[in-house]
């Protein structure tokens, strides 16, 4: 029989079987709050997530499911893994917490970006991620939400991408809502409500990439129209083809739009932004501190 001890963080009650020791708080997330935690049985540390109200309705259950189907069915190394799930409920009529069991990281890449990498560090954290996006993408996932904070480091410069809640199988053209992705990331097929595949995974990338080259978020949006604004600013107005796959509501909206020619690569990312080779392999030392 498990047994079972709750530990106040923050705002929220974690519920946890005695195996897990030593609960530090790691922040909330959109599904729910993290802690850090020893394994007293694996002898590991780990991170568990607590998934806020997962039953509250329709909507939120799907997106328990989701994730926890997803973490449990994808076994990649650029991935986060389940290690186990539980809830302290006994029975169904109780059932409404449930606990996701992770591997622990050291930070998330919104604390990486900050820091000053050279090329050799900042190419291996693309590579990864490319790696564990094409994985997703190979198994028909698009992951929606790729973002910062949705992808977490270690020290030695491994990376893993999580928050499965919003990933969706591929082989339908969605019309998703506009507000699923975090916004600064999204592709303008989802800003403009299209349906969209894989591709908007890749935009997320660039965004990401771009910021950790340029050290700040490249296309700030205040709203879903600011944002489009940013991007058609920097990268030029789209192409009649791309108009010509619009509502006809939102092509009248974007074609009335001032034209841009967009700036050109030399302007977005001149040579000085880009690291120097380093002929170092020392791990990310900062992140010991994180």
């Amino acid at each position: 029989m498990v047994q079972f001890y709750s530990v106040t963080l923050g705002d929220s009650v974690f519920t946890i079987p005695t195996r897990y020791t030593e609960l530090v708080s790691r922040g909330a997330g959109a599904q729910g709050m993290v802690c850090a935690a020893y394994d007293t049985v694996t002898q590991q540390n780990v991170a568990i997530k607590k998934l806020s109200r997962p039953f509250q309705n329709v909507t939120h259950a799907k997106r328990a499911y989701r994730e926890f189907k997803l973490m449990k069915l994808v076994n990649h190394k650029n991935i986060i893994g389940l290690l186990n799930a539980f809830t302290p409920q006994k029975s169904l009529e109780e059932f409404q917490d449930v606990y996701l069991v992770m591997e622990l990281m050291d930070a998330n890449l919104c604390q990486v970006i900050q820091m000053d990498l050279d090329h050799e560090r900042m190419s291996y954290l693309l590579y990864q991620m490319l790696c564990g996006i094409k994985h997703l993408h190979l198994a028909g996932i698009i992951h929606r939400d790729l973002k910062p904070s949705n992808i977490v480091v270690k020290s030695d410069c491994t990376l893993k991408i999580l928050d499965f809640g919003l990933a969706r199988t591929a082989g339908t053209t969605f019309m998703m809502t506009p507000y699923v992705v975090t916004r600064y990331y999204r592709a303008p097929e989802v800003i403009l409500g299209m349906g969209y595949t894989e591709n908007v995974d890749i935009w997320s990338v660039g965004c990401i990439m771009g910021e950790m080259i340029r050290g700040g978020v490249l296309f700030p949006g205040t709203d879903h129209i600011d944002q489009w604004n940013k991007i058609i600013e920097q990268l030029g107005t789209p192409s009649a083809a791309f108009m010509a796959r619009l509502q006809p509501t939102v092509r009248n909206y974007v074609e009335n739009r001032p034209r841009y020619a967009g700036y050109s690569f030399e302007r977005l990312f001149p040579d000085i932004l880009f690291p120097s080779d380093s002929n170092e392999h020392n791990r990310l030392k900062v992140l010991h501190a994180a």
